[in-house]
């Protein structure tokens, strides 16, 4: 099943302190909500994921650290299996965990709910990618300390981690020891632990895919001068320990660097020499080296990618929340996708689904497009075996899997799974964006053709075509889960119709290319008529385009009678009653809306969409993002910064109470999306960028920069009591031609243009199935 399918919980995330613009802090420790602000907390590169619990590893929630393309094979078992079904199944395996370091105070050993703790702070700070934890406890038997540590997983270093940890004497001498320690996972084999001299190796294996993983780690201590460092390894573990004897005033530092990794078995050797070339140049720079370095990159990328929001401090910090995660998921994964929580827990057993393509790249293409650019060559990778998966299905070209880590399909739910061919369309329509946004011809002839040539050759086998020369594709499931097995699912056939139309596109632009994959005139030919044909289903009695065909005149769910205690519907319903239902677990329709909306007339957008507000019941954290866009764009500003909101605060208030699994990669893009095409009106038309951009009440102002083919453009929207207007500036390469709410304009580097906005007509809020209201959701969950 796909991406975003919990549920909406009812708890306002438990234990944040004070709402800053650039950071999130823990405030006072709750015990109860620590596998939620592991989650928040987590530090990650695209390669390695470490959650953020305690430094001394209890008490816990689900503490973890990951690497991307760590995974472990289970066998998929069915009551009664039929062919094509997947046998086996990808899942994210935990690793050797480096982030252990214990404190001993005399006898004591530090723990926040022993003695008594004075004053404890964690904080995630959004600029500096460190996450800062600052602690004063006293013991049992009354020795008092201050500890302060750091960790810093270096973007621009994959798979390093590395940890200043600093104890202090209060007000009188102390005996302090500190034990470092990289502890064997519970979810791998053979683990073969080395002790060096101040550090040491730990290596495991993974059993069916055949993974080596190692981990190693070596420390540089400073403290009085006396102190005593010793390593030694045990079955599990390998533990570093500095033990020194304190004054009043004094302190012990510890400086800890870790280089992870895996390869397959047979590298295993070539991989410690390289974890260990990795680990030297961390230890040798050193830690102020290594976070300020993480502090240039940070910079560079807000440069391009903030977005400021004035009168609304909390959605503020949200949307920098949010960029900043979802960097984290992106920076270095290369040639590794980007699962839908990221690194940052199990959650979806770290698969990657359609919401890279769909909701993640359209941010990375404006912020950070080079991480765009490997999100698709990691897709571009899986051609082999998407070929063999079509030709498995039956299919021509390449059908790419519903969820998976290497290109294995791991969804064992045909519905859901296999019946979601929009999925290849999705990728198809992601990579021209992509193109689109950065005018990057090479990526286009090396990658994008392939991938938008064999992802249309599997429409003119999955689709047929009626007497009357009508392009139809049956038998699928569009975005919505709570509708499967359709017949033309409008989404589905529109994107099919793009992906038809790019693949004859990029044959003229690239005909050796497409020589090389086989194409000729006559299958040019063939997608020029299908594409042209494509049926877009519509209501019999309104004329107004419909999610599929007939789904109009199905019963609508007794929304009524469903009390908010019965959401997600799927958790309390069999999906037999769902199918046969009007009701949207998700936006589909209204996608389409948005990714093609020069499919639709304004009108046909506004009516379908306030139809479908009426249906939809949000049991998908995917949904908030799309319905705050297209509501910015019909003129519900009030509903579309209700549903921004959701989008953002997903996991900082764990709208769905499943943040504790790890974050909603794609709802936090979202969040992105919401503001910049929602707010903003950004859209970007065949390359050209087009903005119309509208404030909802009570903000003051909103400003974002977007990449545009090597420009960086600033937006600037600004409202003066009713009275809006906008300014455009070039910040950095050539000019821009844009155009605002329709009126084109060319924009110069040190020559700024400003438009008022249009006012807008109010229009009567349209209404959501009963409880399901995006301000009585929010409400709920504080």
């Amino acid at each position: 099943m796909g991406a975003g399918r919990d549920g909406a919980g009812s708890s306002r995330g438990k234990g944040l302190g004070a709402v800053d613009p650039w950071a999130v802090h823990e405030g006072e420790l709750d015990v109860s909500a620590l596998e939620r602000t592991e989650s928040l907390f987590t530090l990650a590169d695209g390669r390695v994921g470490v959650r953020g619990s305690l430094d001394e590893g209890s008490p816990c929630g689900s503490p973890g650290t990951y690497l991307s393309g760590a995974y472990e094979l289970w066998p998929m078992t069915y009551p009664e299996y039929s062919y094509g079904y997947p046998q086996v199944q990808e899942r994210l395996v935990a690793v050797p965990d480096p982030t252990l370091v214990e404190l001993f105070v005399g006898p004591e050993r530090f723990d926040v709910r022993t003695g008594e703790l004075h004053a404890h702070e964690r904080t995630l700070d959004l600029r500096a990618g460190t996450l800062r934890r600052e602690a004063e406890w006293t013991s049992p038997d009354g020795a008092r300390v201050r500890v302060r540590s750091e960790r810093v997983v270096p973007l621009e270093r994959p798979g390093l981690l590395a940890v200043d940890y600093r104890v202090r004497a209060v007000d009188a001498p102390q005996e302090v020891e500190v034990r470092s320690a990289v502890v064997c996972s519970a979810q791998l084999h053979e683990p073969v632990t080395e002790a060096r001299a101040r550090g040491g190796v730990v290596r495991q294996r993974t059993d069916g895919s055949g993974l080596a993983v190692a981990a190693v780690a070596d420390h540089d201590v400073t403290g009085p001068a006396d102190t005593q460092v010793r390593t030694h390894a045990t079955a599990d573990r390998v533990v570093t320990v500095a033990r020194a004897r304190l004054e009043a005033g004094q302190e012990l530092r510890v400086v800890k660097v870790v280089a992870l990794g895996w390869a397959p078995l047979v590298d295993r050797e070539d991989l410690l020499g390289a974890l260990g070339t990795d680990l030297a140049a961390g230890l040798r720079d050193g830690y102020e080296h290594l976070a300020a370095q993480q502090r240039a990159v940070l910079d560079d990328f807000w440069e391009h990618a903030d977005v400021r929001v004035e009168g609304d401090d909390e959605l503020q910090q949200a949307v920098r929340f949010a960029l900043f995660h979802v960097l984290q998921a992106a920076a270095q994964a290369t040639d590794r996708g980007i699962p839908a929580k990221g690194l940052t827990g199990t959650g979806y057993d770290g698969h990657t689904f359609w919401d890279t393509e769909v909701f993640v790249m359209p941010m990375l293409n404006h912020v950070w497009p080079q991480a765009a650019a490997e999100a698709l060559r990691w897709r571009h990778s899986m051609l082999p075996a998407a070929r063999q998966r079509a030709a498995e299905l039956g299919l021509a070209g390449a059908t790419f899997p519903w969820r998976t880590i290497t290109g294995r399909e791991s969804s064992g739910y045909w519905p859901a799974g296999t019946a979601a061919v929009h999925l290849n369309a999705d990728i198809a329509d992601a990579a021209v964006r992509h193109v689109h946004a950065t005018g990057d011809e090479d990526v286009a002839r090396e990658l994008v053709t392939d991938l938008v040539v064999e992802t249309a050759r599997t429409w003119v086998v999955l689709g047929r075509e009626d007497e009357e020369g009508r392009f139809h594709v049956d038998g699928v499931t569009g975005p919505d889960e709570y509708s499967a097995l359709v017949d033309d699912n409008a989404y589905t056939n529109l994107m099919a119709q793009a992906n038809l139309r790019a693949a004859v596109d990029l044959a003229g632009r690239f005909p050796e290319r497409a020589a090389a994959l086989g194409v000729d005139d006559e299958e040019v030919a063939t997608w020029v008529r299908l594409a042209d044909a494509v049926h877009v289903p519509r209501d019999p009695r309104t004329g107004m385009p419909a999610q599929d065909e007939g789904s109009t005149r199905r019963k609508r769910w007794d929304f009524d009678a469903t009390s908010p205690e019965q959401y997600p519907l799927a958790d309390h319903f069999p999906y037999f009653s769902l199918y046969r239902r009007q009701v949207a677990k998700q936006v589909d329709l209204v996608l389409a809306l948005h990714l093609r909306p020069e499919a639709f007339t304004r009108e046909e957008k506004r009516a379908a969409f306030e139809y479908y507000e009426a249906l939809t019941v949000r049991d998908s954290s995917l949904s908030a993002s799309v319905q705050a866009v297209v509501a910015a764009e019909v003129g519900h500003l009030g509903l579309a910064a209700d549903y921004a909101h959701e989008a953002a605060f997903v996991d900082l208030h764990d709208l769905r109470g499943k943040t504790p699994d790890g974050l909603h990669i794609a709802s936090l893009a979202g969040a992105w999306q919401a503001l910049v095409a929602g707010y903003g009106g950004m859209r970007d038309a065949d390359g050209v960028l087009v903005f119309a951009p509208r404030l909802p009440e009570g903000l003051r102002g909103l400003c974002f920069r977007t990449r545009h083919r090597g420009s960086c453009l600033e937006v600037d929207v600004r409202a003066d009591g009713s009275a809006q207007h906008a300014t455009y500036t070039v910040v950095s390469g050539a000019a821009v031609t844009s155009s605002h709410h329709g009126e084109r304009f060319t924009v110069e580097p040190g020559a700024p243009l400003s438009f008022d906005v249009p006012a807008l007509e109010p229009l009567p809020r349209p209404s959501q199935p009963a409880g399901r209201d995006p301000r009585e959701v929010r409400a709920r969950a504080r």
